[in-house]
């Protein structure tokens, strides 16, 4: 029986992101019914970094394997951005997998360059995104008509798309592994505690997250300072912040001007060597291990190096209640795994907080007032720090066996909405429901082909220039002033960088894009069998490669065991047609403009033995006078 082909384009399912372990249960509930074909193309990894081998699915990167290419490609902060989200690998994974369904699951702006892809609408597409404040940006309201099966993660954008008449649009939670979240019981929670030098009658309220600006530490801190003001007998109280410290907000600073005691400031440590986890005060990175006596090996947790699924679940279960004031997001995932270990959540009631605010869901809502961001004028939520301490003081003073209650029903509803076993039933009967893509009928659109080729128009503004760059020889259409990779090129021109140099830069890059496409490497363009090589490169124009022609004969002469190729632009190619010094004809590409990257050097092992660039002379710059003395270096015969 004929299988499916799926292609699922989202963070590496490894990674301790929320979209990684969207992938991972989502890819393992897929896997298992041993009904499809499964490639993951991982954003952000190399293309066959050797983490990728270690999913029993197929997983291949985004990024370039390399370095050089890298480099290239980082120059530009947007180019390098929307290539670790997929867009410099996606027409090259498509046209080796040919999938036949192809889910694209990431922030709007990481998936948008599919849509106008030709196959998109060709074959069963699926664009499942975050949407997380109003006004719903403007280019996944744009998008609407284009995507047939358009997901979104929350309820929360769903009901504003539908207000605006995409009624089409659906909202498919990101799923969790409800097995590895619930509750333990109080004698291992108490043993938690005694392991780690915690009193056992403690009040700890918890926090999991990436310590980001929108995930509202200030505000926490704030309530949790004014809920202690408002209860001064009460003791053993904790913040438990699972996070890491090494980046975003200056925890302890602002701890010290709102007045919370740092020892009440609990965290997670984890040890780089033996694996082991501890809760203790923040005091620094690069701690000594009391588990394997390691020095400098403890850490507080972050994407690179985290706990296991096991581990936090019991992270979870130090907790007596869960606090998670935030701006805006997408679903925050650690809110629904703190409801699977029955915890009672305090919940920012704005954006995907909404849900998890419902009657159902166990949830005490937490107040807020509007800000607008800066740069986006996005409706963004403040918590109140008088919403936090109340409801923290609720939840305090609240009997064990309602605690116990509202859990167990917080437990029951994110079952329900976000267990695996119901999201992926979800994207396996979308699946099976889908026909087979006809690959034979879909044909490569030229206009998704980058034009290495475009004549530029002669452009005085830099920042026009610079458009006309991106959407030209890029085809990125999108572009416009306000984008990152525009500013950049705009600061590098204000520091003396030729356009020359930037106009290369651009045209390598869709060199490479449309090399990717074709799936051909350059050194699949040469010989095995040469015993040498010499390159002749001259793009252009029929003269200049005409009278080149002459020279053939004599380069032969001084290296007769060596191969000739000459490089020029395809429209040349006729000229060279059966001349006998010629071995091969390549077609000019703006890296051959670099002798280094065509003969080496200590980094690179080059393709050639000698290159010749007689077109820097004769049509870039002026370089052969010489005040008359030189010797010729070519016989005319």
């Amino acid at each position: 029986m004929k299988r499916k082909k799926i292609l699922f384009q989202s963070d590496f399912s490894l990674a301790k992101t929320g979209f990684g372990r969207n992938s991972r249960a989502l890819l393992k509930y897929l896997y298992s019914t041993d009904k499809y074909d499964i490639t993951h193309y991982s954003c952000g990894m190399t293309y066959d970094h050797p983490e990728l081998k270690k999913t029993p699915w197929k997983s291949v990167g985004s990024l370039p394997n390399n370095q050089q290419e890298l480099d290239q490609l980082n120059r530009d902060p947007n180019l390098a951005r929307m290539a670790s989200y997929g867009a410099h690998f996606i027409d090259r994974v498509i046209n080796e997998e040919k999938p036949d369904v192809y889910f694209a699951v990431q922030d709007i702006w990481g998936v948008d360059f599919a849509i106008e892809k030709n196959w998109f609408s060709k074959i069963s597409s699926v664009i499942w995104t975050t949407l997380d404040s109003l006004p719903i940006l403007q280019s996944a309201i744009t998008n609407a008509t284009k995507i047939k099966n358009y997901w979104i993660w929350s309820n929360f954008a769903t009901k504003a798309l539908h207000k605006l008449g995409y009624s089409h649009i659906k909202t498919v939670h990101g799923c969790l592994e409800d097995k590895d979240f619930y509750r333990l019981s109080d004698f291992d929670r108490k043993e938690l505690r005694r392991k780690n030098n915690l009193p056992e009658n403690a009040f700890i309220i918890g926090f999991v997250f990436r310590n980001q600006l929108r995930k509202s530490v200030p505000n926490l801190l704030q309530g949790y300072a004014l809920w202690k003001k408002e209860n001064p007998g009460i003791e053993n109280t904790y913040l438990l912040f699972h996070t890491h410290w090494g980046e975003g907000w200056n925890i302890h600073k602002l701890a010290s001007e709102i007045g919370v005691n740092p020892q009440e400031i609990l965290t997670t440590y984890i040890c780089k060597n033996c694996g082991q986890y501890e809760i203790k005060p923040f005091t620094g990175q690069d701690l000594n291990c009391k588990y394997c006596g390691a020095e400098k090996s403890q850490t507080t947790t972050n994407v690179g190096l985290g706990v296991t699924e096991s581990q936090l679940n019991e992270v979870y279960n130090f907790m007596d209640t869960y606090c998670h004031p935030f701006t805006s997001g997408g679903q925050e995932i650690p809110i629904q795994e703190a409801k699977l270990t029955e915890l009672i959540t305090l919940v920012t009631n704005y954006s995907c907080g909404e849900e998890m605010c419902e009657s159902e869901a166990g949830s005490l809502p937490l107040e807020w007032t509007e800000y607008r961001e800066h740069g986006t004028e996005f409706i963004k939520a403040s918590t109140t720090p008088e919403s936090i301490a109340k409801q923290i003081n609720i939840v305090f003073k609240m009997p064990e066996y309602k605690r116990r209650e509202l859990g167990k029903k917080a437990r029951e509803w994110t079952i329900d909405n976000f267990a695996v076993k119901n999201i992926g039933k979800t994207l396996e009967d979308f699946i099976d429901s889908q026909p087979f893509a006809d690959w034979e009928k879909i044909k490569e659109n030229p206009e998704d082909k980058k034009d290495p080729y475009y004549q530029m128009p002669e452009v005085k503004d830099d920042a026009v220039w610079l458009i006309q760059l991106y959407h030209n020889i890029l085809k990125m259409k999108n572009i416009d002033s306000n984008d990152s990779g525009h500013k950049y090129w705009m600061q590098e021109l204000s520091k003396g960088a030729k356009r020359q140099d930037i106009e290369n830069y651009f045209r390598n890059v869709a060199l490479k894009e449309n090399e990717n496409k074709k799936q051909v490497k350059f050194e699949d363009l040469l010989d095995e069998k040469d015993k040498g090589r010499v390159i002749y490169v001259m793009p252009e124009s029929a003269g200049d490669i005409f009278l080149s022609t002459a020279l053939f004969k004599s380069i032969k002469n001084r290296y007769p065991d060596y191969s000739l190729y000459v490089a020029t632009k395809p429209q040349y190619k006729d000229i060279l047609d059966g001349n006998p010094y010629v071995h091969r004809w390549i077609e000019y590409n703006p890296m051959m403009d670099n002798l280094i990257w065509l003969e080496g050097n200590s980094q690179h092992n080059g393709y050639f033995d000698i290159a010749y660039l007689p077109y820097t002379c004769t049509q870039r710059n002026l370089n052969y006078l010489h005040n008359g003395l030189d010797k010729i270096d070519f016989e005319l015969k």
